[in-house]
């Protein structure tokens, strides 16, 4: 049963804000019209809007170029871009299943933006639209980001002979004016003009060197239909700089990072490029700025939160191994193998804007002189990531406290599993997400620690039991409750899926860091259902979005984001939203205290 529209408007933001005799006028003025599933409401192209449209019943989908964009439910409106901006509308509206839409003659409509709050919901909706739709034009990076490698315009691959000589290949190069060449050996290599700098010239070899000795072997390819994030991502993460493109097995051509930086500082692989050639650390005053500039543009390009989290950890990671080798160079050479640590969303590679600093260091030896000579690299590249824009962790959490030899840390992670009290619990939830980024020190004896938990039931009870100490914000009516209009996503939402999501891969086997791969580890190992942990990554994605949505708002209007959002700034749709993933998050924890006997603990 559709509501009366004076009671619907009341509970609708953001008719909410409307005065009385304004809510009067919507509803002497409004009609109400039916669709059929299936049926176009807008069709892109058409004559400007001539009412503003109000989902009263049933869903429609907001389409763009044969893509749904997203689902308009009960409450949200459609139609005011096309009123706002007296052009067409850009987009097709279909019904998506029986549709009731409140109908409000655009001259109505126009009349209330007189009402500042109300209007400042359409205003901004439309800015943000516009946004996007700048961030996706043909020609820019945020629109080719979902583009297969393909359709990019390949470079033609040079190719030359398996028993070619480095002259033999630097004249093809020089005659296709291409920086790099494929070897016809088998599996094929690939050999640069960088190749020529540091394994001809640095080297003293002459051109009649065979181009064998200095290709790099088993060259690595995508397909083609790769959309260009996924490649980018690829290439940051295997640091290579060209990636020959296939085609049902095939070579086809050839893609560099030259090819894909295009926006400067807002593209990772420049940044990336930057950080690799970056010589003085008081330069990074601006990578923060131009970190978030990234992140805006990635996001804003249609990536998903777990795709810019694991992008920007990328980057981060670059950053950090270019840190250690400057400190080294200032220090001197290392007296023994060691690795740079990360925890927190960076260990978890779901960081997507800059956070506190949560980091530690591993080395092989202990003795006086290695304890001295780390301490003073953590030292000095904590200070740099200072610079960068990385603040100190409040609770400590740095490799200038944290530095210990490898025995230290395998006794330290032992001890916090033999006794699981309240502060062994804290640091499991800390420094169990640990990856390591640098340094070169194998850390497997510290993984098996991980992994080993898992037939300790008492202490993967105690670690459950704590994970449940995160709870979502739902009073017993199951409404959100608020802290002065405010609600927390991070304790409330993401940090009760991030450690119920440890229980279980610790308890799966995995190794892996991401939320999202140890719930689908869990899924596999038949700890929770199919449908239960597809919801709650599905959740999980959602909460990450509304906050980097949130904190890139909050960045553009030149304040200082944090985890919290205010519930009146949310759609009906979004707020309805947000309910539902608290409501699912109940659930797991009541899946994770069961599975692991929780209430045997007493």
């Amino acid at each position: 049963m559709i509501a009366d529209l004076r009671d619907f408007l009341l509970h609708h933001h953001p008719f909410d804000q409307l005065t009385a005799d304004e809510r009067e006028r919507v509803h002497g003025a409004a009609r109400q019209r039916e669709f059929a599933a299936g049926q176009v409401v807008v069709r892109p192209g058409g004559p400007v809007s001539k009412c503003l449209f109000i989902v009263a019943a049933g869903s429609a989908r907001l389409e763009r170029d044969a893509f749904t964009g997203r689902t308009l439910e009960e409450g949200d409106c459609f139609g005011y871009p096309s009123i706002l901006s007296g052009n067409s509308p850009t987009a097709a509206v279909v019904a998506e299943s029986d549709l009731t839409v409140h109908c409000v003659p655009a001259d109505v409509f126009k009349g209330l933006l007189g009402n500042a709050a109300f209007a400042e919901f359409f205003l901004k909706d439309l800015g943000e639209r516009l946004r996007l739709a700048a961030a996706s034009a043909p020609g820019t990076l945020g629109g080719e980001l979902t583009t297969p490698v393909g359709e990019l315009g390949l470079r033609p691959l040079v190719r030359v002979a398996p028993d070619a000589t480095v002259g033999d290949a630097a004249r093809a190069m020089g005659r296709a004016g291409e920086d790099v060449v494929l070897v016809d050996t088998l599996p094929p290599g690939i050999v640069t003009d960088h190749d020529f700098q540091t394994k001809v010239l640095a080297e003293d070899r002459g051109p009649a060197t065979p181009v064998r000795e200095v290709m790099t072997p088993d060259l690595k390819t995508l397909p083609a239909d790769t959309p260009v994030h996924s490649a980018l991502l690829y290439m940051l993460e295997e640091r290579i700089h060209h990636l020959p493109v296939t085609r049902d097995g095939d070579l086809v051509g050839l893609v560099s990072a030259t090819d894909l930086l295009r926006h400067q500082t807002r593209n990772p692989l420049y940044l990336t490029r930057q950080l690799e050639r970056l010589e003085d650390p008081a330069a990074l005053a601006t990578y923060s700025a131009n970190a978030a500039a990234m992140i805006e543009r990635l996001y804003g390009g249609g990536l998903k939160v777990a795709q810019v989290g694991r992008i920007f950890s990328s980057v981060n990671d670059t950053l950090m191994r270019r840190l250690l080798r400057l400190a080294e160079t200032e220090l001197g050479p290392a007296p023994c193998p060691y690795a740079w640590l990360v925890f927190g969303s960076e260990g978890r590679m779901e960081q997507a804007l800059i956070t506190d600093q949560d980091n530690a260091l591993v080395y092989a030896e202990a003795g006086a002189a290695q304890a001295a000579y780390f301490a003073r690299l953590a030292e000095v590249v904590v200070g740099h990531l200072l610079t960068a824009g990385f603040p100190e962790c409040p609770g400590g959490y740095m490799a200038t406290n944290w530095c210990k030899p490898l025995g230290d840390w395998l006794e330290l992670m032992r001890g916090w599993i033999e006794t699981p009290g309240p502060e062994s619990l804290m640091m499991v939830g800390i420094f169990f997400d640990f990856r390591s980024v640098g340094g070169g020190l194998d850390v497997g004896a510290m993984e098996d620690v991980v992994t080993g938990a898992a037939d300790n039931q008492i202490f993967m009870a105690h670690l459950a039991r704590q994970s449940l100490g995160f709870r979502p914000p739902l009073n017993f009516f199951r409404q959100i409750q608020a802290d002065d209009g405010m609600v927390d996503l991070k304790t409330g939402g993401i940090a009760p899926i991030v450690a119920s999501g440890r229980v279980l891969g610790i308890a799966a086997g995995t190794r892996e860091r991401p939320t999202r791969a140890r719930y689908e580890a869990a899924i596999a190992a038949g700890l929770i259902s199919d449908d239960l942990g597809q919801t709650v990554i599905e959740t999980y994605r959602f909460l990450l979005g509304l906050r980097l949505e949130t904190q890139l708002r909050v960045l553009r209007e030149r304040g200082a984001p944090d985890n919290r959002i205010r519930l009146k700034d949310l759609s009906s749709r979004d707020h309805r939203h947000l309910k539902d993933a608290f409501g699912v998050i109940r659930e797991l924890q009541e899946k994770v205290g069961h599975r692991f006997r929780v209430n045997l603990l007493g």
